[in-house]
């Protein structure tokens, strides 16, 4: 293999590919990144054995071959190299890649091509153009609601389905939180399963890093999502999951149910007040109480070491619950996800789902659950 490559070209491509190489890995195969020379281009691939990502880069080849290379220590020396032109060359004497630049020579042992698996090609078919920064939004706006749990059930994953006349759900449930963002896209709806695509939460940040604002290609196997610029010159794949997702229509319906309780709030006003009501949470009691009325919502918390806080908004409310708790990290993380000034939340009863929506964030649901209040009494020294 001999070729000659600009830096400013390829080590955008080599981060995403150091990015998917396992931290452990004892296979080789794992642990490499695999550079292909071919006629004018060179790819470079890596792999975790489950995410899969290819790059094809422009390259002045003048013999092709394929090697593997120490993912995180190549990349780090070239990416410490000034800009300009690099010089590789495979020494079939002593195994080694040379790397040349200027008056700089480096000697990095290699990988055989025995050592390589066949990645999956983007499959040719059907793909469907996407917008990268639209489905950025939409990933942003649903993660944070998936379940970190160590667990391979269905609420460790990403959801999308397809829902009849080009809609689109696409959902993530952690047991206490859920998110919905809805859309058309008549092409994507056409093209998922009837029974939808699930993809495990911790793919997820890889394909977020990778994608930018430009539009892209999306296609779908029975096993992987592909992803894919539009130049075709980079591909991401991630496995598909194989679970039953929960009927979340369920929930969703109680939101629309009668009796139904609604408080306008305003959204900055609340989660600056929320921040200051958290200092006064303690391991035991973490929960933001809200005492409601008319015009006016009380939040307050306390605790037998932090004291407590008593603060009032100005809000609308019209329903029949006059006390409700949440979980105030987490209320103030949910309302941190929504553009809208001022936000409904949709209280279906003080132990029930409670749905936040803005009129600015458009097809944009997020349900949390809130905590049993029990009454506790605390006492001080001067009390005794």
């Amino acid at each position: 293999m001999k070729l000659s490559v600009n830096k400013e070209q390829i080590i955008e491509g080599l981060q995403k590919a150091a990015a998917i190489i396992p931290a452990k890995a004892g296979a080789a195969y794992l642990r490499s990144i695999w550079l292909k020379a071919e006629q004018g281009s060179l790819s470079i691939m890596a792999t975790d054995a489950n995410i899969e990502f290819t790059g094809r880069y422009p390259a002045e080849v003048k013999q092709p071959g394929l090697i593997g290379v120490q993912g995180r220590a190549f990349v780090d020396l070239v990416r410490q190299l000034p800009a300009g032109v690099l010089q590789l060359t495979l020494d079939e004497g002593t195994g080694n890649l040379l790397l040349e630049q200027g008056r700089r020579t480096y000697k990095l042992p290699v990988s055989g091509a025995e050592w390589f698996q066949n990645f999956s090609e983007f499959p040719a078919e059907t793909p469907v153009t996407w917008s990268g920064d639209f489905l950025q939004d939409v990933l942003d706006r649903v993660v944070f609601c998936i379940s970190d749990d160590d667990a391979t059930d269905a609420i460790t994953c990403l959801y999308m389905k397809p829902c009849g006349n080009g809609r689109i759900d696409v959902c993530g449930l952690n047991g206490h939180q859920f998110a919905l963002v809805s859309f058309t896209h008549d092409d994507l709806a056409a093209r998922l399963p009837e029974e939808g695509v699930l993809i495990q939460k911790k793919y997820l940040q890889d394909m977020k890093k990778w994608l930018g604002v430009d539009e892209i290609e999306l296609n779908i196997t029975d096993k992987r999502l592909y992803l894919r610029t539009l130049d075709g010159a980079e591909s991401l794949s991630v496995p598909r999951a194989g679970h039953d997702y929960p009927d979340y229509t369920v929930f969703m319906s109680r939101l629309e149910g009668d009796g139904v309780s609604l408080l306008t709030v305003n959204r900055k006003e609340a989660i600056e007040a929320l921040g200051r009501i958290q200092i006064f949470n303690t391991d035991s009691d973490r929960c933001a109480y809200l005492d409601l009325g008319d015009n006016e919502v009380r939040l307050s918390a306390q605790g037998q070491d932090t004291g407590s806080a008593n603060e009032s908004l100005e809000v609308t409310y019209r329903g029949d619950i006059s006390r409700i708790a949440f979980p105030t990290r987490n209320l103030m993380d949910v309302l941190g996800h929504f553009t809208s000034p001022s936000v409904d939340m949709i209280l279906t009863g003080a132990e029930g789902p409670c749905g936040i929506r803005g009129a600015e964030d458009n097809e944009y649901t997020v349900i949390i659950m809130p905590m049993k209040i029990s009454e506790s009494t605390y006492y001080s020294e001067e009390d005794v």
